[in-house]
């Protein structure tokens, strides 16, 4: 499919991917002592139907997307005291069926699993693990495509409340994640979609 049969494609990111390998642990303990809390947003996305799939473009999406935050929350771990909190970021994708998505559909499945499987790990701890899982939010990369307006407004009839989403409303889910507001909530995924992947 070309960009103009599928408005769902972006363009590949065009910033480098950053690795963080060390997490900075002992500087962390040092300046800090803990981490309370924990927002693993590692990832991005690329893109090719069943049948052109790579192993270079296997690869790439789940070192990054699921290598690099279980990673980065390991490294964490002996920093967060009891009780802290991780906020996995997932997606709406792995909900959903959309065409040459197979893959990075599949990291973010990857992620949501985590928050089910370390809840259980980390119960002894009572560190709770949640996913928000973002719809369509109205980012650089969306704007970056041609037709961008057109592309957004074709997704945004769509979906239930009629937009795309703001960064700012994915970050206030993620905080309500992090906060005591929540301390009963564990091991779920918190939507912040628009309604896009619940109806």
């Amino acid at each position: 499919m070309n960009r103009q049969e599928n408005p769902f494609r972006l363009p590949p990111p065009r910033l480098p991917l950053l690795r963080c390998p060390g997490l900075a642990a002992p500087q962390i303990k040092r300046e800090k002592g803990k981490i309370d809390i924990v927002f693993a947003n590692a990832g991005f996305a690329k893109f090719a139907s069943l049948g052109k799939i790579t192993e270079e473009h296997y690869d790439s999406l789940f070192n990054a997307n699921v290598k690099g935050l279980l990673f980065t929350v390991q490294k964490a771990l002996p920093l967060m005291p009891d009780g802290a909190s991780i906020i996995l970021n997932a997606s709406i994708v792995s909900k959903k069926g959309t065409p040459e998505w197979s893959v990075y559909s599949a990291t973010k499945a990857a992620v949501r699993s985590f928050a089910r499987t370390w809840t259980s790990d980390l119960k002894s701890r009572r560190i709770r693990v949640n996913a928000v899982s973002p719809g369509y939010t109205d980012t650089a990369p969306w704007r970056s495509i041609e037709g961008a307006d057109q592309v957004m407004q074709t997704i945004s009839s769509g979906i239930p409340l009629g937009r795309f989403g703001t960064p700012d409303e994915i970050a206030k889910a993620a905080l309500f994640l992090a906060s005591d507001d929540s301390s009963y909530v564990t091991g779920t995924e918190l939507f912040v979609d628009g309604g896009v992947a619940q109806v």
